[in-house]
């Protein structure tokens, strides 16, 4: 129990602590936490009772994750790429409205995968920018 409220309290600290660039990560690392989860939740067996309530919570939890993400779009500064953004995120909480509706699993694997590709392309572009200050990280947090 003391080791849980541990974690708790690092985990508010990182998020208070970390650059908008560095949240934005986080959010994509929880919305990958999330699909990873729902996925062990297609693994259980259908007679297991929690079945159901382990995928329902954790696909939701990665839309709103991803709602979130969509929600910090920022049009102007954006331009196309920020609309490109969008209709991808809308992709995403399509599929996964669907995954929930049908208990399928194999949408949870395409969006885990894509925003896998998100991920990784935005913890990359952070190792890029760090060097150059965090004005440039800052401008380009507003498209993510």
């Amino acid at each position: 129990m003391v080791a849980h409220g541990y974690a708790r309290t690092y985990r508010t600290n990182a998020v208070l602590t970390a650059s908008p660039g560095q949240l934005v990560l986080m959010l994509y690392d929880g919305a990958l936490k999330a699909l990873a989860l729902a996925r062990e939740g297609f693994a259980q067996p259908e007679a297991d009772l929690r079945r159901i309530q382990t995928i329902n919570t954790q696909l939701l939890k990665a839309q709103s994750i991803l709602a979130e993400l969509q929600s910090g779009l920022n049009f102007d500064a954006g331009g196309e790429f920020a609309r490109t953004m969008d209709r991808l995120y809308n992709y995403h909480n399509r599929r996964l409205f669907e995954a929930n509706l049908r208990k399928q699993v194999e949408p949870v694997i395409e969006v885990e995968r894509l925003v896998r590709e998100l991920r990784d392309a935005w913890a990359q572009m952070l190792t890029q920018h760090a060097d150059a200050g965090a004005a440039s990280v800052e401008r380009v947090r507003g498209v993510a």
